[in-house]
């Protein structure tokens, strides 16, 4: 996921130049599923501040129903903004696990004299 956060935040700032419309078809693509994923990854770490602002990016950049803001100028910032939301996500850390969580031991649950299996005995010989 880090590789493709970081292809993305590229992406975002390529974008700042002028180039065809098919690369801002395509970018806006690419930064839907970046952005889909960013918002997975983000409530399963439960940080759902940048879940909400991923989800916000998606709106903004979805390629379905497109929002067009008509000039190069308007998209500079949001690019920009973008690019720098995602090579952060990439390199921000994951939430490590509570060590006293991880490291308690296993117990079995209880037994009972009736849960046990009696076997006969066998006569000595």
């Amino acid at each position: 996921m880090r590789h493709f956060f970081i292809f993305c935040g590229i992406c975002c700032f390529i974008a700042i130049i002028k180039l065809p419309t098919s690369f801002y078809t395509f970018l806006r693509i690419a930064i839907s599923i970046g952005s889909l994923m960013a918002i997975y990854h983000w409530f399963y770490q439960k940080v759902y501040f940048l879940a909400i602002v991923f989800a916000i990016i998606l709106v903004l950049f979805n390629p379905v129903i497109p929002i067009h803001l008509y000039r190069k100028h308007f998209w500079i910032p949001f690019d920009i903004l973008t690019g720098l939301l995602f090579l952060i996500s990439a390199f921000i850390k994951k939430k490590e696990r509570n060590i006293a969580q991880a490291s308690a031991p296993i117990t079995s649950p209880k037994t009972y004299i009736r849960d046990r299996i009696i076997l006969p005995k066998k006569p000595d010989l």
